[in-house]
């Protein structure tokens, strides 16, 4: 660009020169002929004079270019100091680090305990997000001694990475010939067993390591969301430390006591432009929103509608319209909107009551590594009321680290006995964990009502208190007949814990009480928007069966919509099936409206739904599919259907693929293992997807 911008002004200023000489010359060619009305001294000033103005005038804006081109020259330099974490390593003297390829935060929460176990065994570790460094690095690690990578990696989707981890699955899968010899690393993956792909990158990225010459000093550890994923850790964790000192040849300090990674910082005069009130990154993004938006900065879009679905019956199935107008923002059908939840305002002030604190002082928790990349755990500075209602989750059981942590602060040894105990992987406290926490469902604020004699400094909760995440929905529209609007279908949850304690949903909760109008002023949604793999064939003439019960229905709404957009358009579109389950016809049958109005338009050419509790047998989608097999099978194997399933990935989507099977052994003739091959195929080939959660 610097030689662009240079060439254009020594271009301009030949343009300038070339004037004036040939307007100079020129008079002299007269001199023969007759006296001119205009002398040539008059030619000669005019020409110059005109020559001075126009050169004046195009090369004043020659210094404009200048401060951008530095900027960017020390833009470049700064980025490529900072994706350097060997470099980074050596300058702090830390011989451990931790990657985390985290998409909900668990993964990153685990990399920072295990950099903080670091200390307790004479290393130094640091947590980091691999897309905020050049992993093509990882070859030098061999020049820090006693080095170790660390991969807490979690599994996205159909074995997907997450989002922060997919530039280094990238760079794995196309880096053969890189060299990793004399690197030392150890994986722990985080995944959920009702998955098709379980803990897929997890054990990719141990495996592609060994295949890259790397040494594995400790094996693969996996855990297991629908199981107890905490448990999985902490029991990997308590082995592979040991095999840390095994190797390196160093012993544990025996200094259990707590480890405080930030530090309290009250502030009593600041400016209150300059506290963060709930933004995501950019400090005041909701008051100036700038696209791009993304997890880093969300749009705030005004709600339109919030609407209840269901006619009768105990739960809250709702409809939200979210406004995206003026956003730049573009979805597909299929795609999914993440939400920023609130706390419930009751929790946040029943906790600062609970533990004696002004709620609106105003604080930064700054990390004691100056060199860390993460300056805080969440935006800093704000107050305790902000922290706990936007930034902390607060509604969910804590994990034992937290527990090991706040037992310091339980006056009662009983209590500070029974909490440390819960925090080690003895079976006795596994099970008084299990049973005491996860199983009553107790979050920070039961645990505190439970045990009076606990009473913890509010910035060292807030310092182990996870971020409260982004929620995901599947859309339920499509930007063919809704540009500028998304599209929301949603159970609220709601249930009563072991303890007696009513359990409300963080984001369904929050949505449900976003009306239209609050108060006078519009509702807003934090969000943005994250593209799936889940998508309507390439071809519209492939006909599409769509599976899905309850709230699995939203990304259909939008591909139905799609299907009879496109045939409006006179396109040709193949058939359209949708398998719908519900309870009772008369309470839940959602979206009943639309879908029998698809159905009369022929955007809908089948419409099966399964009423699961209307008689005295049960009724599921997987019994009205086996109903349907004939027709089924002559779309899927003989005019290239797509198959489609979104809901509950633990028994629906299990049931349903059995379906699909038994269908393929019945009328393909194939036996159980060449169905399930069959179906294998279906999905290598994106003919056989899922939208599932668990």
């Amino acid at each position: 660009m610097l030689t662009y911008g240079t060439l254009q002004l020594e271009d301009a200023k030949s343009a300038d020169m070339a004037g004036v000489e040939t307007d100079a010359t020129h008079p002299e060619s007269m001199a023969t002929e007759e006296e001119p009305l205009i002398s040539n001294l008059d030619l000669f000033l005019f020409t110059l004079i005109a020559g001075i103005v126009i050169y004046w005038f195009m090369s004043r804006k020659k210094p404009e270019p200048i401060p951008e081109f530095k900027k960017l020259d020390t833009l470049t330099a700064t980025s490529t100091r900072e994706t350097s974490f060997v470099e980074k390593m050596k300058k702090t003297g830390k011989n451990i680090i931790v990657f985390y390829g985290s998409q909900t935060g668990t993964a990153e929460e685990f990399a920072n305990r295990l950099s903080k176990d670091a200390q307790r065994y004479g290393m130094k570790g640091m947590a980091a997000d691999p897309e905020e460094y050049d992993m093509a690095e990882l070859s030098r690690l061999s020049e820090i001694e006693n080095s170790l990578a660390i991969f807490c990696m979690a599994t996205y989707g159909e074995g997907d990475p997450t989002d922060n981890a997919q530039d280094f699955y990238d760079w794995l899968q196309e880096n053969g010939e890189e060299d990793l010899s004399g690197v030392n690393f150890t994986v722990f993956g985080l995944g959920n067993k009702t998955y098709e792909h379980y803990n897929a990158m997890g054990a990719y990225v141990d495996k592609r390591l060994e295949e890259l010459g790397a040494k594995r000093i400790f094996d693969l550890g996996m855990g297991d969301d629908d199981a107890n994923l905490e448990d999985d850790f902490v029991s990997w964790r308590e082995q592979f430390w040991p095999a840390v000192c095994e190797h390196f040849g160093v012993e544990a300090l025996g200094d259990d006591s707590s480890i405080r990674q930030y530090e309290l910082k009250e502030h009593t005069d600041l400016n209150m432009n300059k506290v963060y009130s709930g933004e995501i990154g950019r400090i005041k993004s909701f008051e100036n929103q700038k696209p791009p938006f993304d997890t880093k900065n969300p749009f705030l879009a005004t709600v339109t509608v919030n609407r209840k679905l269901n006619k009768a019956g105990g739960r809250h199935l709702m409809h939200l319209e979210l406004d995206i107008t003026g956003s730049k923002i573009r979805y597909e059908s299929g795609d999914h909107v993440a939400v920023f939840p609130t706390n419930d305002t009751a929790l946040v002030i029943k906790l600062g009551q609970i533990l004696g604190v002004d709620l609106d002082s105003v604080i930064s928790l700054n990390n004691l590594d100056e060199e860390s990349n993460k300056k805080h755990p969440f935006p800093c500075p704000t107050s305790y009321r902000t922290a706990l209602t936007h930034y902390l989750d607060i509604t969910h059981p804590p994990r034992t680290n937290v527990l090991y942590e706040l037992a310091q602060y339980a006056s009662d040894p009983k209590d500070q006995e029974n909490m440390r105990k819960m925090a080690s992987s003895s079976p006795e406290g596994k099970a008084l964990y299990q049973s005491w926490v996860l199983d009553a469902c107790r979050n920070i604020l039961a645990i505190l009502e439970d045990l009076p004699s606990l009473r913890p400094p509010i910035d060292h909760l807030c310092e182990l208190l996870p971020r409260l995440q982004a929620r995901y929905y599947s859309i339920a529209s499509s930007s063919k007949i809704h540009p500028n609007s998304i599209h929301i279908c949603a159970v609220v949850v709601e249930y009563e814990t072991k303890t007696g304690r009513v359990h409300n949903g963080v984001a369904t909760t929050w949505l449900k009480n976003k009306t239209v109008v609050d108060n006078g002023h519009k509702s807003t949604v934090p969000m943005f928007i994250r593209k799936s793999q889940f998508r309507l064939p390439f071809k519209a003439t492939n006909p599409v069966i769509m599976v899905g019960p309850g709230t699995g229905i939203a990304p259909f709404v939008g591909f139905i919509q799609e299907r009879g957009w496109l045939k409006e358009q006179g396109k040709e579109v193949g058939e359209t099936v949708m398998f719908f389950g519900c309870r009772h016809e008369n309470e839940d049958f959602i979206y009943q409206e639309e879908l029998e109005e698809a159905k009369k338009k022929e955007a809908l050419t089948g419409l099966h739904v399964a009423f699961s509790r209307d008689q005295e047998e049960k009724v599921y989608v997987q019994h009205l599919l086996r109903n349907h097999k004939e027709d089924i099978w002559r779309l899927v194997h003989s005019q290239n259907a797509h198959i489609y399933i979104c809901g509950d990935a633990k028994n629906m989507a299990k049931d349903v693929q059995t379906a699909f099977y038994e269908i393929a052994e019945e009328l393909g003739g194939l036996t159980r293992t060449q169905a399930t091959d069959y179906i294998k195929k279906l999905m290598t080939k994106g003919r056989y997807s899922q939208d599932v959660w668990s």
